[in-house]
């Protein structure tokens, strides 16, 4: 389970930073060009597909570790309660971006995904940093 986890947010984050480098930070020479590097759309593909796996995951997750540690007072309780606000925030935006067919409205979903998804990484990331010997009881 927790190699599911951390294996499928890896991937969702890379193949995200992935594709805006891509989109927002190269440009093609080419001005008739739909993308900035060839490589744009699979980035894309790979970070919709991989989607569901993990939320198959952070499902997953929540039955067994983040229920539990919900109803005890888990040593790391803060940060899981932070990643798991900006999870909810990351999906949410994702899927209405996709959807979205106002420009104004994918940009204000685009927006908030990039916010909510570097919160959510920096709060995992918090998360998985182990506690010292004196917390830890």
């Amino acid at each position: 389970m927790k190699a599911l986890l951390n294996l499928s947010i890896a991937l969702m984050a890379i193949t995200g930073v992935a594709f805006a480098v891509m989109k927002y930070w190269m440009k093609s020479d080419d001005p008739f060009a739909v993308v900035n590097h060839p490589l744009q759309p699979y980035a894309l593909d790979a970070h919709v597909l991989l989607g569901p796996l993990a939320l198959f995951a952070f499902g997953w997750t929540f039955a067994a570790h983040i229920l539990p540690a919900l109803t005890k007072r888990a040593p790391k309780r803060a940060t899981g309660i932070w990643t798991m606000v900006f999870i909810g925030l990351m999906v949410a935006s994702g899927y209405l971006m996709q959807v979205s067919t106002g420009d104004a409205a994918r940009k204000a979903f685009a927006i908030a995904h990039w916010i909510s998804s570097g919160l959510f990484v920096a709060g995992y990331a918090a998360h998985l940093i182990p506690l010292g010997r004196a917390n830890a009881r």
